[in-house]
């Protein structure tokens, strides 16, 4: 499946995680060079078990950049809720987005760019996104089956978020519009093609006229 890039920009947030330099000659990645201006966040999407977290970290690693876990920005009150199954609000989210957008913009201002793995599910979470951030901010939405999906929630092992919210993550989420920064790639590739692809895309929209609006 071919990336499908859609136009646009948004923008971006601070970070917390230090450079993830391993593990870029495993996943074959191919560093990000050609990327849009900096500073820059990039925030990989999509609803649980579609493998932001891996694709996250691969990128860092490709570009030699911080990383950031979204998850770790979440309260213990939203663990707790999603733990006992239990969907988490608009209000629950709110401020959970200003801590991760804010650790976004910070990183990426100090280093250049920064890497996130958030679900960032809804147009109007992205857009608190950027409002916590004062850089530019690109998405990258991992999509696959929901049979897919299932199947790496119930074999992975650390994790709250349990499969029975998976219905409810699939509902509410708003693939990015044809005005937002974003690429949406096959998840069910290997991660070595997902890096390379969205390389591609980022050193694409540089050489577009249209790249810096």
């Amino acid at each position: 499946m071919q990336p499908k890039a859609q136009a646009g920009t948004t923008q971006v947030g601070r970070a917390q995680a230090g450079s993830a330099q391993e593990g870029a000659a495993q996943a074959g990645a191919v560093p990000a060079a050609c990327a849009l201006e900096r500073p820059l966040g990039l925030v990989v999407m999509g609803v649980s078990g579609s493998g932001k977290t891996t694709l996250t970290q691969a990128l860092a690693a490709a570009c030699l950049c911080p990383v950031l876990e979204g998850d770790a920005f979440h309260s213990p009150a939203n663990v707790a809720k999603m733990q006992a199954g239990h969907p988490l609000t608009d209000a629950d989210r709110w401020p959970w987005l200003d801590r991760l957008g804010a650790a976004l913009g910070a990183a990426a201002e100090r280093d250049g760019m920064a890497v996130a793995a958030c679900s960032a599910l809804k147009r109007s979470y992205r857009e608190r996104l950027a409002a916590a951030s004062a850089a530019p901010l690109c998405f990258v939405l991992l999509e696959t089956d929901a049979g897919e999906l299932a199947r790496r929630m119930t074999t992975r092992s650390g994790h709250y978020m349990p499969t029975s919210l998976l219905g409810s993550q699939l509902a509410t989420l708003e693939p990015p519009g044809a005005d937002e920064c974003a690429v949406t790639l096959d998840a069910a590739q290997p991660i070595d093609a997902l890096v390379a692809q969205v390389d591609a895309w980022l050193c694409g929209r540089r050489t577009r006229p249209d790249a810096s609006r």
